[in-house]
């Protein structure tokens, strides 16, 4: 039985944490380097109720997206609930690692288990990292469709791939228009509406636009866009996370179980469409 070192160590060669950005807030949030661990449980969003799930799985490790404090705090207290989260973990026994920005850059990453969930093959990142000589890892990708489709058609296939939520997907551009190389990006990425311009893409799907910069890209003639809930992009990287650090512990002779939170953590609990409004192409 690995020692959550053990288990960090190897989380920690598939995302390590100095890929990170330098804002961000990664790598063991609490628990003990030398307790066993025998169940891991991998989320998105490490709210009250991901903790709970968590706890009554019997997870020794809980390994989330998101970091729980990105930020300095001054007090860990119950008072408040990050300090609960952290307090009901730690009575639990149950270790919180977070793999955010690391994860992102990674090869394979969040964007690529967005993109194979999408039906995409992937032709590079969409943001090559500059400390990857081999232009391999970097933030979100760029790959092709197994033959091109319409915006409209497209759309649907996103749809269909990505967990429901309340919002669905906002949708920007022509429907017909011919859709061969996507561009992904998992979370928000309108910060990368530049490298999704040059990339080629015809389409740019994403998370968290704001109309400001989604108006001003269109005009600039970039990609048509899917603007999806922030956690439908990165869900899928669950899975695929939680099966390859089983694997790669396996494979040193160590043995864990993993599983993947079956909460959906999006916030938003549900869409009222204007009266008038527009059901789709």
């Amino acid at each position: 039985m690995p020692k959550l070192s053990d288990v960090l160590a190897t989380l920690h060669r598939r995302y390590d944490p100095a890929w990170a950005e330098s804002w961000d807030a990664v790598g063991l949030v609490c628990g003990d380097p030398d307790a066993e661990v025998r169940k891991v449980m991998f989320a998105v969003d490490p709210v009250q109720a991901v903790a709970d799930e968590a706890l009554a799985w019997g997870a020794d490790l809980l390994v989330t997206h998101h970091p729980l404090f990105l930020r300095g705090v001054h007090s860990v207290a119950a008072t408040g609930f990050k300090g609960r989260v952290v307090h009901s973990l730690i009575k639990g026994d149950c270790a919180l690692a977070v793999a955010h920005t690391n994860a992102d850059s990674a090869d394979p990453g969040v964007s690529d288990a967005l993109a194979a969930v999408l039906g995409l093959t992937v032709t590079g990142p969409l943001d090559p990292s500059a400390a990857d000589p081999r232009g391999c890892r970097g933030i979100g990708r760029v790959g092709t469709l197994p033959a091109p489709e319409s915006l409209a058609a497209f759309a649907a296939r996103a749809a269909k791939a990505l967990p429901e939520t309340a919002a669905g997907l906002r949708v920007a551009g022509d429907p017909d228009r011919e859709i061969t190389t996507v561009a992904v990006c998992g979370g928000a990425g309108d910060s990368l509406f530049e490298a999704a311009r040059h990339s080629g893409a015809d389409v740019y799907l994403t998370a968290d636009l704001r109309h400001h910069p989604a108006s001003e890209a269109l005009e600039a003639g970039g990609p048509a866009l899917v603007d999806a809930a922030h956690w439908a992009t990165e869900r899928p990287w669950l899975d695929h996370a939680a099966r390859e650090l089983a694997a790669e512990l396996a494979a040193s002779g160590a043995t864990v179980e993993t599983h993947v939170s079956r909460l959906a953590t999006d916030p938003w609990a549900f869409h009222i469409p204007g009266p008038t409004a527009r059901q789709g192409p």
